[in-house]
């Protein structure tokens, strides 16, 4: 595995052929991830996701750099998103479509990167075998979808590989799609007279996988009452999807940048006391008839927004859970032959349930924690996030998968007593960190929504809200996912700005505690141990948070949001560890 050092050196060679290939000297990369400035550049296509960053396949690296670049070149990003169907898996087959349109245009004279994308492409194409992702049906259809348009498009064979896996599931589509893979290479060089043809597949193959997920969730997902139309099909559960960009684009972004103080000093981040930093559970703060009135509160806000919870259970349950293997179902007219029936054949040579096929269900090892910045500018909209936060823990619970809702704030506004103490020692110069941490916990991970649901209702204990230390929380809320056993860790930190502590900002400088996040985060991504994940409220959070999705709670939130909420967070799938 390649050194730090060797990774920064990659990073630089992938920024320099994107900056020369494009012509904007704003391009670079981090941690194996493009961005424009500072914001991340949207990963258009599963082929183009993920961090191929070994020694032995630097050529995958250089690919998806070079296949980022032509997107960016030959796309109309604006004319893209108007024409993109509004449907998550449509939308991402349009995007996969419109990405592989971008790579058959290579300048001429260019052969390096018309190999290194090809390069890309099959490596990509190699760990879906290897990984089991094309098991599934679904799998195996984005699979063939995608094979089939990189082959009419490039006029290259298939990957020989994968060649027989696909065969028949590619006879089967060929009649449907057949037309439109044509219209496609021949208007290849027209991205909107080629997008007519790229939306037809799209919405073909989307109507066949909500067909098969549809299915699959109905016959395992938990019963309700309700009759409303089956929930949207999430495919973050085969292939991530890069759908982080949500509505940032009309939101502010939030502002980042170093520490001089850490400069000048040259030490890591420090806390100048910790004496008085305290761990609280508010709900115990709080009088019992008060915390009535809270639930009460919350649940008259719920009810307003007719919230479908059981519909987003399994909307969850789809994005989320993992498919696992459970036995055999027998007597199926395809799959294995079932050796036991073959005197069937003998007996009845019409006889076709002869076969067996592996049976699936649905399986969630996985826990979700909501760490909620109360810095004062959050209590302004504590009734939507409260919302959010109470609707999301209910339907995970449903789901069966567990949840632990935390926040954190400080003890006092303006340093409190460690400022006084960093006083009385003479002001000693960048002191670190210089106000009372206080983390809270509103439900632990082991308790069910219906015994915490009082304790969530203590969001809105308005002296809660006052300045947030978000790295030092996110640490804190890491470490209690890690001490779980689930295979998968979700951390979603809700904040609508950056880490911001008058004491602190003053004795060192404002960046102080931004760089710290920014240190804390990229140590939990870098470890794959947690998935941290960014939900900015009005604001974009990319300059924290590589996975991050941000929202406007101006609207109260909907089924709409929900649905989009329930992808998000669902688009990642990795085992802990």
């Amino acid at each position: 595995m390649s050194g730090p050092r060797e990774l920064a050196r990659r990073d630089a060679l992938c920024a320099a052929t994107v900056r020369a290939l494009t012509g904007d000297e704003a391009f670079h990369y981090r941690g194996g991830r493009l961005y424009r400035h500072l914001r991340p550049v949207p990963m258009h296509a599963p082929h183009l996701r993920g961090d191929r960053r070994d020694e032995e396949d630097f050529a995958s690296t250089r690919g998806a750099a070079d296949a980022s670049a032509l997107r960016i070149v030959y796309s109309d990003a604006a004319l893209h998103r108007t024409l993109a169907p509004d449907d998550a898996v449509e939308r991402m087959i349009f995007d996969m479509l419109e990405q592989l349109r971008c790579e058959t245009r290579v300048p001429a004279g260019m052969e390096g990167v018309r190999r290194n994308v090809r390069h890309r492409f099959d490596a990509w194409s190699l760990a879906c075998y290897e990984t089991g992702v094309l098991d599934s049906d679904i799998g195996l259809l984005i699979y063939t979808v995608a094979q089939m348009a990189a082959s009419r498009l490039s006029g290259r064979a298939v990957l020989e590989e994968t060649e027989g896996l696909i065969e028949a599931t590619r006879a089967a589509l060929a009649p449907s799609l057949g037309h439109a893979l044509a219209g496609m290479r021949r208007h290849c060089g027209d991205q909107r007279a080629y997008a007519a043809h790229a939306l037809e597949i799209a919405r073909q193959v989307g109507t066949m996988v909500r067909d098969v997920r549809n299915a699959f969730v109905e016959s395992n997902a938990p019963s309700d009452d309700d009759d409303e139309d089956p929930p949207r099909t999430m495919l973050g559960t085969w292939f991530d999807i890069d759908d982080e960009e949500g509505d940032i684009e009309r939101l502010a972004l939030a502002t980042s940048g170093d520490s001089s103080a850490r400069d000048a000093s040259g030490e890591d981040y420090r806390v100048f006391i910790s004496r008085y930093d305290k761990t609280i559970r508010p709900a115990s703060l709080i009088r019992a008839a008060l915390l009535r009135e809270y639930r009460e509160r919350l649940d008259d806000l719920i009810a307003a927004r007719h919230i479908n919870v059981p519909r987003l259970a399994r909307m969850l349950q789809a994005s989320i859970m993992v498919p696992r293997r459970d036995g055999w179902s027998f007597g199926e007219e395809d799959g294995r032959i079932d050796g036991r029936r073959l005197a069937q054949v003998v007996a009845s040579p019409d006889e076709r349930r002869v076969f067996r096929r592996e049976r699936e269900r649905p399986h969630a090892d996985c826990a979700v924690s909501f760490l909620l910045d109360c810095s004062g500018s959050m209590k302004a909209s504590i009734e939507p996030v409260a919302v959010m936060i109470d609707v999301l823990v209910r339907a995970l619970g449903m789901a069966g998968v567990a949840t632990e809702v935390l926040g954190f704030t400080t003890g006092a506004w303006n340093g409190g007593r460690a400022k006084l103490d960093w006083l009385a020692k003479g002001r000693p110069r960048h002191p670190g960190r210089l106000n009372e941490a206080c983390h809270m916990i509103f439900k632990e991970g082991d308790a069910s929504w219906r015994a915490a649901r009082g304790d969530i209702a203590a969001l809105f204990k308005a002296d809660l809200f006052r300045e947030g230390i978000d790295g030092e929380a996110v640490d804190w809320a890491c470490s209690r996912l890690i001490a779980r056993d689930d295979a998968r860790r979700i951390l979603v930190v809700i904040s609508d700005g950056s880490p911001m502590d008058s004491a602190t900002a003053q004795a060192n400088d404002p960046n102080y505690l931004d760089q710290h996040l920014r240190e804390v985060v990229g140590k939990h991504e870098a470890a794959r141990r947690v998935e941290v994940l960014g939900l900015g409220v009005g604001l974009d959070l990319s300059p924290y948070y590589r996975h991050h999705f941000a929202v406007d709670l101006s609207v109260p939130p909907d089924m709409t949001l929900f649905a989009k909420l329930a992808a998000w967070l669902g688009a990642r799938r990795r085992g802990g560890g």
